[in-house]
Parts: structure tokens; C-alpha cells; sequence
């Protein structure tokens, strides 16, 4: 009888203690991941309880704000000009899990963040209700609106940086959607999924990630870099310039804009090559390089690395896998399975017009307390330097040319020397073109480095290049800037 007592004894011993492990588990080492778990519906009406700071502009307007409501979640959650900040701002409401700067600062925006425990403390001791810290952003909205009304009915995104410091001036992704409609605590479920259900989805910010783009002729920027920093090249190097190309081992013809050669000559130099945007010479020049040094080239300017700004944005990409002649000879003009965002492009011309120093890039220029204590200020991070200054005068100089009188004429801006460069890429034989164009202004102290990037060939097909569709809404971003 003793013997079974014991084994009864022992077996409530250990039911009891893998409660007491589980339990611990769960209330202590998981508490942050189920109170941030979307299914977590308890704990979004307790997120309700509390007033959710504010997101504001560069200029201390305040975009989103938390009204009181008038249902049983106690606050509701407005965007004014919802549609035009979307792509920044994302969505909060009581369903699903928040996205854009309210999700990746939503610890501070809720009031949970560990910077705010004085803040919680000295609501309890006072007794005043709980409020989240607001967000204030390094968006400006002149800036943010003529990159808005410039990408007009366009399937695409822009993305304007300030060079020297790496703060977001402008996100543009369309199309854009209103927040409001899904924030709505009755409607939110069925308006997210009528839009997510769309076969052009506007939750995807395709400044930063979605289904990325071949980055066409703007990928020539980190061609001549690599050329350049190998200390083999010079912009004068010249590579044979035909009418066609086959590239090495297939029956792949490649060719210039048109067919054409690429200047007056049987040959053209690296700055010829890139001002007029001639694909023959930079195959030439991809193969002579090597994939090893073309990867490692985009790699320096940020491909292949993750990146948050807070926003997490899609890595760019350069084929890990080592490449034979031709698929290298493509990727040297961004090509085959070269893929980027318009936030790494814009990274790459910062970088060129910032000397070769390349700036972090940051959404957020401060977290200011309910009690107006700035508790992140911002701070100007340098995230590496990809190229000497010699090599970004050098690839300067050529992206000037290009907007000059080359392949990006539609990026000049009266009084101003702009440096630039488009880019047309291919996709499926019978695929629309993606258009670009990433460059700066002034080039001699740049205010502003963009990136422009339009899908679906710009309505126009095959037909569409960089010059005539990206670049026009480049040139107003870049104006928007210069002009105050």
C-alpha cells in the first residue's frame, strides 16, 4: 500500500511541477510574445485602455493621433491624410498586427516601452490615465507630397534621403490605401481583406519590399565603383562598342538603346558607357571583373544585408551562386538576377554624392515622452564607406554627364547640375519594363538623393524607359527639395 501511496505521491510531484515550469513560462519568458501576438485580443482592448501617442512630421504636425471613442475600445485611431503617409505610417486597429512605423514603434507608441517605466510609475502615484510617447518623423511633408503627386496614378515608389545625415525625406508607395478604413474597430477586418485581396496589393510598400525589381542600368553606378576601386579602370577605359553582342557560350544577343552604337566611335570609355547608358561595354567590362568582385562591390553598398530604418526593408539581392561568363556579363547592367529596392538605389547615390560615405538611413527623428521628455533622439549613423572618394568624384562626374546631355537629360533642373542615372530593365520576354532612376542635387553638395522605381513598364509596355517616365518625377522630388 506504502509502495503505490509513493508512486501516486510522485506522479502528482511532477504534474505539479511541469505546471509550475509551464506556467513560469508562459507568465515570465513569454509575456512579451503573447501580449505582441496578434490573436492576443485581451491584450489589444488593454492597448485600447491606454491613449496611443501620436506620429508627427518633420515639422511637429501630427499625422496620426487617438481620439476618444465611443465603443468598447476606449480610444480610436485617426490618420489625416491617410492615403498620402501611408507607406510610412502603416496601420493600427484591434485585429491584426500593426504595420509600418506603428509597428515598429510599438512599444514606445503604446507606452510599454522600458524608457517609459518612470513615465507608468508616475501615473500610478499621481493617478493619471497611461499615454503612449509620440513618434516624430524625419518625413517633410512638401517633400512627401511632391514625391506623392508626382508618382501620380503609377505603380511604383520614391524614396528621397538626405545624404549627409541618412534621414528619410519622402516614402512614396502606391498604390496607397487609407489607414483609417482599416483601423476602423467594426469595418477594419473586411476592409483589409478587400484590399489584400487585390491582384495589385496596396499593402505592399514597394519602396521597401514587395516582389523586388531588376534594378536595370542604375546597377552601372556599382559596375564603374567596382571598376574604379580594382585600381584596373579608369572612366577613360575603353571596351569595344558594336551594334550587338552574343554573350559568351549562348545564343543571347544583348544590345545598346535602339541598337545603336554606343557614341561616334568603334569603342567607348566607361564614362560614355554610362552618361549613354550602352549595355555592350559594361557586359565587357562585368566579365573582365568577375561575379566575386561584383558581389562584393554591392554587398559594401548594402545588397544582401538586412536593414531597418525602423521599418525592416527587403534586403537587395546579387546572385550568391557563382555565375559563368554571360550571367555575369547581365548582372554587370543589372540584369538577370540582380533585384533591389528603391531605398537600397537611393542608398547607392547617397553614397556617391556623399563623398562614398554611406549614411544609415532613419524614419525617426525623436521619441518624446508624455511627460516631453525626448527619450531617442536622433542620431546620424554612418553605415560604411563602399567606395574611396576618389571613385564616387570619379562616378559623379558620370552620372553629371548622363543628366547633361546622355541617357537622363529628363532629370535636368534649370541652374542646377544634377548627377543621375536611368535605368530600363527587362523582365519576361513578353514582359512590361521596370523604369527607373536614382540620382542627387546640387552634385556638388547634395541636399537630396532619390530613387524612383515604376512597374507594369509605366503603362507603356516595352515601350516605356527611365528617361521619360522615372526620371520627370525624380527632377519634381529633387525641386521640392531645392526649393524649400
Amino acid at each position: 500500500m506504502n509502495r503505490e501511496l509513493k508512486r501516486i505521491s510522485a506522479l502528482v510531484l511532477v504534474m505539479f511541477t511541469a505546471l509550475f515550469v509551464a506556467s513560469s513560462i508562459i507568465q515570465v519568458f513569454q509575456a512579451d510574445n503573447l501580449d505582441s501576438d496578434a490573436r492576443n485580443q485581451r491584450a489589444k482592448a488593454d492597448q485600447y485602455s491606454i491613449q496611443r501617442g501620436q506620429i508627427l512630421t518633420a515639422d511637429g504636425k501630427a499625422i496620426v493621433t487617438s481620439p476618444k471613442s465611443d465603443d468598447t475600445y476606449q480610444f480610436d485611431r485617426k490618420y489625416t491624410d491617410g492615403r498620402l503617409y501611408a507607406a510610412v505610417t502603416g496601420y493600427y486597429n484591434p485585429i491584426g498586427a500593426p504595420t509600418g512605423i506603428e509597428g515598429a514603434m510599438n512599444a514606445q507608441l503604446a507606452g510599454t516601452s522600458s524608457d517609459q517605466v518612470l513615465d507608468r510609475l508616475q501615473n500610478i502615484v499621481t493617478g493619471q490615465d497611461p499615454k503612449g510617447a509620440s513618434v516624430q518623423l524625419t518625413i517633410q511633408p512638401k517633400i512627401q507630397k511632391a514625391a506623392y503627386d508626382a508618382l501620380g496614378n503609377q505603380r511604383g515608389a520614391v524614396v528621397a534621403l538626405d545624404p549627409k545625415t541618412g534621414k528619410v525625406l519622402a516614402l512614396v508607395s502606391k498604390p496607397s490605401f487609407d489607414p483609417n478604413a482599416i483601423a476602423d474597430h467594426g469595418k477594419g477586418v473586411s476592409a483589409y481583406d478587400a484590399l489584400s485581396s487585390r491582384t495589385v496589393n496596396p499593402l505592399v510598400n514597394r519602396a521597401i519590399g514587395g516582389d523586388l525589381n531588376p534594378p536595370g542600368s542604375t546597377f552601372k553606378i556599382i559596375t564603374s565603383s567596382a571598376a574604379f576601386e580594382s585600381g584596373r579602370y579608369t572612366p577613360s577605359s575603353k571596351f569595344p562598342s558594336p551594334t550587338s553582342y552574343r554573350l559568351p557560350g549562348t545564343d543571347t544577343i544583348i544590345q545598346n538603346a535602339d541598337g545603336e552604337f554606343c557614341g561616334a566611335e568603334k569603342t567607348a570609355s566607361i564614362a560614355t558607357a554610362l552618361s549613354l547608358s550602352c549595355n555592350i561595354p559594361f557586359a565587357q567590362l562585368g566579365q573582365k571583373l568577375g561575379d566575386d568582385a561584383l558581389r562584393t562591390q554591392a554587398e559594401k553598398f548594402g545588397f544582401d544585408k538586412a536593414l531597418s530604418i525602423p521599418l525592416k526593408v527587403t534586403p537587395s539581392t546579387y546572385p550568391s551562386a557563382q555565375l559563368d561568363s554571360a550571367q555575369t556579363a547581365q548582372t554587370a547592367f543589372g540584369q538577370y538576377e540582380d533585384r533591389a529596392t528603391p531605398m537600397q538605389m537611393a542608398m547607392v547615390a547617397a553614397a556617391i554624392g556623399n563623398g562614398g560615405v554611406e549614411m544609415k538611413p532613419n524614419l525617426v527623428e525623436k521619441v518624446v515622452s508624455p511627460s516631453l521628455e525626448i527619450t531617442q533622439p536622433f542620431s546620424p549613423e554612418e553605415l560604411g564607406r563602399p567606395v574611396s572618394e576618389k571613385t564616387a568624384s570619379q562616378v559623379k562626374a558620370m552620372m553629371v554627364s548622363s543628366v547633361d546631355n546622355g541617357a537622363a537629360r529628363n532629370a535636368r533642373i534649370e541652374g542646377v547640375a544634377v548627377a543621375g542615372k536611368t535605368g530600363t530593365a527587362q523582365n519576361g520576354a513578353n514582359d512590361p519594363y521596370t523604369l527607373w532612376f536614382t540620382g542627387f542635387a546640387p552634385a556638388s553638395d547634395p541636399k537630396v538623393a532619390v530613387a524612383v522605381v515604376i512597374e507594369n513598364g509605366g503603362g507603356l509596355g516595352q515601350s516605356g524607359v527611365g528617361n521619360v517616365v522615372a526620371a520627370p518625377i525624380a527632377r519634381q522630388v529633387m525641386e521640392a527639395v531645392l526649393n524649400g
